[in-house]
């Protein structure tokens, strides 16, 4: 097999030395070269365990005649910035990871490359950076975390945190019990928030093996995928198979179908076009809306359904929802394996994958039909929308299927917040009444770079009296475990002059999700026309905007250039 490295090295003497003095021979810097880079790191259950899923795709790749080089850039975790200006960083983190894979893989000529991620942000990281060096590649996902005490998730935190706040309303033993349980092992948080949905993602566009989205990351399994990715990129290599050929868009098309279809994290609406922009395609937001139209949403899995990860994986995975709406899909895409979609089906039928893993699901008393929907009993189709309308010309994001029945059309007075945390601390001190629409802005990416509002949807669901009686909409975006009545991702934002920046306190806001429509239908409680509150709108907006504080590092270069979140919120 050719080394693409081979004239590079003729070129300087060092190259070679340079490598032998890592520990290399003389035989090792004649064979194909793999980049394995990671986000391995001691920063949270997602990335701990990764080394040894790297040691083992090492292991494959030598066996196949190559030689791996591990490299590590590691992430951070959404859960430890909740409620701090950490999270202003996060989303950002993205593409300062893509950059550093991408400097690791361009200082060499790499022949191949495996990279590997459990969560958010570094998932699609490693997705956009395989998308721009465009070479063989394989991703291996870190897979799901155990679940908790009766089936529960991390997000018991939710709960907690606010009860911690309030006099008297919980004990420091229930405070203790949760640290100790709330996270049980390594592997992504059990729940289809962004990580479990994005490995989804990962696999769904073909990049990953089948089958090993959202594998128990403390099961042997995971550990045989991650050798046999080693083997999967060689084979690629020699094949000459690369990500460009992979990640086409009726491959992306394909994956918005299984997002669809799990009920996937509205973050996906801001990932899939970052990585598509760095393969030259455009994925317009109005393709998930259209697509969510058709596709039945088969995924019992918490937030939007009962289950946990670790039961859908169990239950057939991606492969399971793909078997069940291949009419749908296009099943002629190539994928990591060097065949096709329609042929890694066949394979894992012969293998025997489909029911191999169902006596786990029965050691929870469940059947596969609990977890993932047969088409004929889905009970409606989709799970995100894109709404627009005068707050949102542009369009913003709201994940119906974990809203209830009764909130999918909602008009309240708006309350309005410049930043999350004033939110957060009306409703902890029950400030928010029943009916209120709660408006944070000047959250977007140019705002202050796009934070999750999680501790805040946490808080309204967990409080009795606001639970299903207020909904909340941003320019922010959400955790992909966040449920209820809530719509980010609002654009054009209001740093960037967008027209949430200019709503008051007791203007009428009015959503309507079968209409796809979001609109200012008061001014001071009062109703107006829609003539009339464009007017409304126009006038204000003459005041022009909050001023945004001062701003250094990367973090004023993202939010001084970060694009529209209808773009993907990726730099321009």
């Amino acid at each position: 097999m050719k080394q693409k490295s081979a004239k590079e090295r003729l070129w300087w003497a060092q190259f070679n030395a340079l490598e032998m003095g890592s520990g290399w021979d003389d035989t090792d810097i004649e064979k194909p070269q793999i980049l394995i880079e990671d986000v391995y790191g001691d920063s949270h259950p997602g990335s701990v365990h990764l080394h040894q899923l790297a040691t083992q795709a090492g292991y494959g790749v030598f066996e196949k005649g190559g030689f791996p080089a591990h490299y590590h850039t590691t992430d951070v975790c959404d859960g430890c910035a909740q409620g701090h200006d950490g999270m202003n960083i996060v989303l950002a983190s993205r593409e300062a990871i893509a950059d550093m894979v991408e400097v690791h893989a361009s200082a060499v000529p790499w022949d191949g490359m495996i990279l590997s991620s459990s969560c958010d942000k570094s998932i699609p990281a490693h997705l956009k950076a395989a998308a721009r060096m465009d070479i063989p590649t394989v991703f291996i996902p870190g897979g799901s975390m155990r679940p908790g005490p009766d089936q529960t998730t991390s997000l018991v935190a939710g709960d907690i945190s606010l009860r911690q706040k309030r006099k008297d309303a919980i004990s420091p033993q229930e405070i203790r019990d949760y640290y100790l349980t709330g996270c049980p092992s390594v592997g992504a948080c059990t729940f289809f928030g962004t990580a479990s949905t994005m490995q989804c993602m990962a696999e769904a566009l073909g990049l990953a093996l089948p089958g090993s989205a959202l594998a128990p990351a403390t099961m042997t399994d995971i550990l045989r995928y991650a050798r046999q990715a080693g083997r999967a990129v060689m084979n690629l290599v020699e094949k000459d198979i690369k990500v460009s050929d992979i990640m086409t868009p009726a491959a992306f098309r394909n994956a918005i179908i299984i997002h669809s279809a799990i009920g996937g994290s509205t973050n996906a609406t801001l990932h899939l076009p970052s990585i598509a922009r760095e393969l030259g395609y455009e994925l317009p937001i109005g393709l998930f809306d259209e697509i969510n139209h058709q596709v039945p949403h088969l995924g019992n899995v918490n937030p939007s359904g009962q289950h946990l990860t670790e039961s859908f994986w169990f239950a057939g995975g991606v492969p399971y929802v793909q078997l069940l709406l291949k009419d749908m899909l296009d099943l002629d895409v190539m994928t990591v394996t060097g065949k096709t979609l329609g042929e890694n089906l066949e394979d894992l039928q012969r293998d025997h994958f489909f029911e191999r893993n169902l006596g786990y699901l029965h050691n929870y008393r469940l059947e596969r039909d609990d977890v993932i929907f047969p088409v004929e009993k889905a009970e409606e189709k989709g799970s995100i929308a894109i709404l627009k309308g005068n707050i949102a010309p542009e369009g913003s994001v709201v994940k119906y299927s974990a809203v209830a029945h009764s909130q999918r059309v909602f008009t309240g007075p708006a309350r309005v917040f410049n930043e999350e945390e004033e939110a957060y601390q009306a409703v902890v001190d029950k400030k928010i009444r029943p009916g209120d629409v709660i408006v944070i802005r000047y959250e977007g990416p140019r705002g202050c770079g796009m934070p999750e509002m999680l501790m805040t949807t946490e808080a309204i669901v967990c409080d009795e009296t606001l639970n299903g009686q207020v909904a909340l909409i941003t320019d922010g975006r959400f955790s992909g475990a966040t449920r209820g009545a809530a719509i980010g991702h609002i654009s054009p934002e209001a740093a960037a002059g967008g027209p949430i920046a200019f709503v008051e306190e007791g203007d009428l806001i009015r959503y309507d999700i079968e209409r796809r429509s979001l609109d200012l239908v008061g001014v001071a409680g009062r109703p107006v026309t829609p003539e009339e509150a464009e007017a409304v709108l126009k006038e204000r907006s003459k005041k022009g905007i909050i001023p945004r504080p001062p701003r250094k590092g990367f973090y004023k270069r993202y939010t001084e250039h970060a694009l529209s979140a209808m773009q993907g919120a990726g730099l321009n």
